[in-house]
């Protein structure tokens, strides 16, 4: 079968385009304390950037309901790598073009964060709209994708900067604009469909006459918050909190988180069939409440280390298993999927920034920064325990 016409390519360069998302995700945070080193940046500024990646992604996400349509979807999903290879470019170049160097990187997290929006948005609903059967444990299996990539970003970059050390950054990044400017390529291949091509679509002023939705959008935002709050500081929290090698405190810390968070996602699309997602979403909520507690008020570097990775397992489900409840209880298409994710990049943007300057209001104390993040998987508990009560109204 030609690979104009085989769907499984489509879902192959959707699995890579979410790696790449990890790449554009994960690599500068591991960076994090050596752009406070080299460039003497404060946490709070370091803060500021995973605010603006993740507020960008949040505007693309708004302006794309209304131009993914327009342009064409294909056009956009290039695009989105394109972008992706710029602005990793631009972390090797900018901050030395520019007199002060924080506007340098600056302008490069805008630059892959608009990558990262526009594959945020398109990939979810062109992979729901493919004919495959099983949609959320394909949904859990694609998002799955997003964890090995922050594995590999991890592992590669660990043992590049052992190898050649920490100093060398700028090779790495340029290695890493490899996959997204390979994975472009494949996406002008692949055969595309959308939910657009559906009928019985509900429009957007709908969807927010419909209770249900407004709870999806809490647990949405929940579920990127709870996840990035610890994803993004993993690093920086084993290295300067826990007292441990950069070695040692990536690959017991966000690597370790990434592992567990993948396998929770193979573990849910295999046997999905089987469990209620609604209660494997509860039960993840109150293990990640525990791990943040474990992270936060432990003494001892190997729970808190420990706790790093449990919450990994926790926050696994939460973002595919929202958008498999959101696409089985309202027909919202592709503006439902823009929506959903413009309040996880909300998330997402919110909880790192919450973290980052709770620790700098505090000494850079990121354990306890870390602690004030708590609410928001405490928000998706208490969002899931009331949703059963309002799930019978459907549109």
């Amino acid at each position: 079968m030609s690979i104009r016409t085989n769907y499984n390519h489509t879902l192959s360069a959707s699995c890579i385009g979410y790696i790449v998302q990890a790449i554009i995700n994960n690599f500068a945070p591991l960076l994090f304390l050596t752009f406070q080193r080299e460039y003497a940046i404060s946490l709070d500024k370091i803060a500021t950037l995973v605010t603006v990646n993740f507020g960008v992604q949040l505007l693309v996400d708004i302006f794309s309901i209304r131009f993914a349509s327009r342009i064409g979807y294909r056009k956009c999903v290039v695009a989105a790598h394109i972008f992706c290879a710029l602005g990793l470019m631009g972390l090797t170049v900018f901050p030395d073009c520019l007199p002060d160097p924080y506007w340098g990187l600056l302008f490069a997290v805008i630059l892959y964060a608009i990558g990262g929006g526009l594959i945020e948005v398109l990939i979810s609903p062109l992979v729901e709209a493919c004919p495959t059967e099983r949609k959320s444990a394909v949904m859990s299996l694609l998002h799955s994708f997003y964890c090995w990539g922050s594995v590999f970003v991890i592992l590669i970059s660990t043992v590049y900067f052992s190898c050649i050390g920490i100093h060398a950054w700028k090779g790495m990044a340029l290695l890493w604009t490899i996959v997204p400017i390979l994975n472009a390529i494949y996406f002008t291949q692949v055969p595309i469909r959308t939910l657009d091509e559906e009928p019985e679509r509900l429009h957007v002023s709908r969807l927010f006459r419909v209770k249900a939705f407004w709870i999806m959008l809490i647990l949405m935002l929940c579920a990127g918050a709870s996840e990035l709050s610890v994803s993004q500081w993993a690093s920086a929290f084993a290295e300067a909190g826990l007292g441990v090698s950069k070695t040692v405190g990536d690959l017991m810390g966000p690597c370790a988180f990434a592992i567990l968070m993948g396998i929770s996602r193979i573990l849910y699309a295999k046997f999905s069939e089987q469990l209620r997602l609604h209660r494997m979403m509860l039960m993840s909520g109150i293990l990640a409440v525990i791990s943040y507690l474990m992270i936060s008020l432990s003494t001892s570097p190997m729970i808190g280390l420990i706790g790093c990775a449990l919450c990994g397992f926790a926050v696994g489900i939460m973002w595919p298993g929202t958008l498999s409840f959101a696409a089985k209880e309202i027909p919202g298409g592709t503006a439902m999927f823009a929506l959903m994710a413009l309040a996880g990049d909300l998330g997402c943007s919110s909880g790192p920034t919450l973290v980052g300057f709770i620790s700098d209001a505090l000494q850079d104390n990121i354990k306890l920064g870390i602690l004030a993040a708590i609410i928001f998987p405490i928000i998706l508990v208490i969002s899931l325990v009331i949703y059963p009560k309002i799930q019978k109204e459907r549109p």
